[in-house]
């Protein structure tokens, strides 16, 4: 696992999205600035958690290695998607 790549492709497409950026929300009085909540991806020496509350995936795993293919290609890991259809 080269974790210098994925660090590297983490932070670019954090960029993309306007890492640190906040987002006008509209409330019952008018509106207020909200940063967007981050989801914490852990890189450990045999797996990964991704989210706040994510379960320990092995890297053998083979939806853990589409995980991390995705980010690699460049492209915000497809398993996200449900959770996120507006993005993440």
């Amino acid at each position: 696992i080269d974790f210098d790549l994925i660090l590297e492709h983490i932070k670019e497409l954090n960029s993309l999205v306007g890492e640190g950026s906040s987002q006008v929300e509209q409330t019952a009085r008018g509106a207020r600035l909200r940063r967007a909540e981050p989801l914490p991806v852990t890189l450990y020496r045999d797996g990964i958690t991704v989210g706040h509350h994510g379960a320990f995936r092995p890297y053998q795993h083979p939806a853990t290695q589409q995980c991390l293919q995705d980010i690699v290609d460049g492209y915000f890991p497809s398993e996200l998607q449900p959770r996120y259809p507006d993005g993440v």
